[in-house]
């Protein structure tokens, strides 16, 4: 965003502006999760429900190292986000600029060495702890042994899905979000090629799922790199010496922990509810459960795509000081996160059996149970994505400490419906827990989103301004 745009009085330049960034982020996340969704597609109709299974318990696993990039990018975007806001806002002269783009650079540096950092942890706690983590959701068996091959080679490049999450991030807050896009949707144009050569014409299974993964994400991570490195980049980042900051790097994790507590919460809660299935049901309600993660994720990444697009002009008028305009930008992410929760869910319930058969089509047990988790499981899928916009509108204004709490608050709560609904329901009781929870969550939440926002605009002012 540039200085001519600062003061948005209308509401049609806020709904350009934020069509501006939430398309290429609803596209990028989208793209994000046709890795996922494909692999499904394809296991489903080639490997039947135990690679179904498979993946499903490996799931949960990979989603907390995507999480780690997702909250670096997060982190250091909105401080990069908020430096060009404050900077526009106050007409620094050229000497100035510079010297953020300095900062900026720095901010740059610090987060792919965090990247790299924890990519290198992760796959040194796989070497080691891989298998009991997949024993822990219950997986034995063939299920086991699928999905063994599906982590295996996520062993060693935990650092590229950690860079392949944060770059697409970094450089849609570079003002580049349809280069970023344009990333995404190789990758994701890869991993559907080399899906059907290793999955289906070379018989590779679960292993060639993943490795189609991987290799997709390091193209991502390729261009990525490509990018900051060329003339299109503001950071112009060849032009600046490495270099870590340790407090850069704190202030990067604070601000994006909500991001990652949230990838936290839907990791843990899949890996309980695949833990819950095999107990209370079989390996064919886990794939049910499959079939049902896709579906939901579906929805899940246009809401974060729509938070993550909201991200940057809410940062931007945080640092420009434009309060009533972060109302009218998060009133509308809002409206457009509500009306797509509840189309989705419409769609799926008077059509389920087609939704399913993206994923399987010949089994008629794993699509009686996909049914009854849709039905079960989503009806209230929406408040959910209304849910994730609070956690990322707390973080683009700098309240970390209250995004983190929303993400951590909702992983605790479901965990009495998860404990109690089961023993009295069985399975049902395990399929109906989380939209419970999702409601009494939603009911303290939104009081907090409002409250906050008309505090803001009523006394002129937003607290808590981080500076790099």
């Amino acid at each position: 965003m540039q200085a001519n745009n600062l003061d948005i009085a209308n509401e049609r330049s806020i709904k350009r502006t934020f069509w501006r960034y939430a398309i290429p982020s609803i596209a990028a996340m989208l793209v994000n999760g046709l890795y996922q969704i494909i692999d499904g597609m394809f296991i489903g109709h080639y490997l039947g429900y135990q690679g179904l299974a498979g993946i499903s318990i490996s799931w949960p696993i990979i989603y907390v190292i995507a999480g780690v990039g997702l909250m670096i990018g997060m982190g250091a975007g909105s401080l990069n986000s908020v430096s060009r806001g404050r900077d526009a806002a106050t007409q620094k002269d050229s000497i100035e600029a510079s010297r953020t783009h300095a900062e900026m650079a720095k901010t740059l540096y610090t987060a792919m060495g965090l990247a790299i950092g924890f990519g290198l942890l992760f796959s040194y706690l796989l070497f080691l702890n891989g298998t009991h983590l997949l024993l822990a959701q219950g997986a034995e068996g063939q299920v086991l042994v699928l999905a063994q091959d599906y982590l295996s080679p996520f062993v060693w490049t935990a650092a590229i899905t950690i860079l392949a999450s944060a770059l697409p991030i970094l450089i849609r807050n570079d003002e580049s979000p349809n280069i970023a896009t344009a990333l995404m949707v190789t990758g994701a144009c890869m991993n559907i090629v080399l899906d059907y050569l290793l999955i289906v014409q070379f018989d590779m299974g679960l292993k060639g799922a993943a490795l189609a993964t991987v290799c997709a994400q390091l193209s991502v991570c390729v261009g990525g790199f490509a990018y900051f490195l060329s003339t299109k980049t503001q950071l112009k980042l060849s032009a600046h010496r490495p270099s870590f900051n340790t407090k850069l790097a704190a202030r990067i994790l604070l601000l994006g922990s909500s991001s990652f507590v949230m990838y936290i919460y839907t990791s843990f809660v899949f890996a309980l509810h695949n833990r819950l299935f095999m107990e209370y049901g079989t390996s064919i309600t886990v794939a049910a459960f499959a079939i049902v993660g896709y579906l939901m994720v579906l929805y899940y990444f246009i809401a974060e795509g729509i938070g993550e697009g909201m991200q940057p002009p809410v940062s931007f008028f945080l640092g420009a000081a434009q309060p009533h305009n972060i109302k009218k930008m998060v009133l509308l992410a809002a409206t457009v996160t509500l009306t797509i929760g509840l189309s989705w869910v419409a769609i799926l319930n008077l059509f389920p059996e087609i939704m399913i058969g993206l994923f399987n089509s010949d089994d008629p047990t794993l699509i009686q149970e996909a049914v009854t988790g849709i039905h079960l499981h989503l009806f209230a899928m929406f408040i959910d994505g209304l849910i994730v916009l609070a956690i990322m509108y707390f973080m683009a204004v700098n309240q970390g400490g209250k995004s983190l709490a929303i993400s951590i608050g909702n992983m605790l709560i479901q965990l009495p419906f998860l404990y109690i609904l089961p023993k009295w329901l069985g399975i049902y009781g395990v399929w109906i827990a989380m939209p419970l929870s999702n409601v009494v969550m939603f009911l303290i939440v939104a009081p907090m989103v409002w409250y906050h926002l008309n505090a803001a605009t009523s006394h002129k002012q937003i607290p808590n301004l981080v500076t790099v």
